[in-house]
């Protein structure tokens, strides 16, 4: 962890903190299960980010104006979002074309939100096939 990630981590408030380190493993898990190569980890937007070759950004954060949920934000000039509503509605919030809206004392069904990061993983492959190959 690059010391300005580690420092936006660090900033969480203690409750939130292991909320947003699970999310931070859950990405690089399935990085690894799936064999998808070195995950890049950088801020934007000062928010933490992730990155593999082939896939798309994923980022995500916990924001003071809404103390009881964090977003999982995808690029919203692909079709994740849509994707991700068109598969997981009944099981997951989404903001606009751009984001899962997750709650941060609710538990996520995780096989859902790591099918989402896989997708996300696999973009730039799948992005030609319906439901991005889901």
């Amino acid at each position: 962890m690059t010391p300005n990630v580690k420092a936006k981590f660090d900033a969480y408030p203690d409750d939130v903190r292991s909320t947003m380190l699970a999310m931070r493993q859950l990405i690089f898990s399935m990085a690894k299960e799936n064999a998808l190569g070195a995950v890049e980890e950088s801020l934007k937007w000062g928010e933490p980010s992730y990155l593999v070759k082939g896939g798309s950004t994923i980022r995500f954060d916990w924001k003071l104006k809404t103390p009881d949920q964090y977003c999982v934000y995808f690029n919203c000039q692909s079709k994740l979002v849509d994707t991700f509503r068109e598969l997981y509605s009944d099981q997951l919030k989404f903001s606009g074309n751009r984001a899962i809206v997750l709650e941060i004392n609710q538990s996520v069904p995780p096989s859902c939100l790591s099918h989402c990061i896989e997708l996300a993983m696999r973009y730039q492959k799948n992005k030609h096939l319906p439901l991005l190959g889901a």
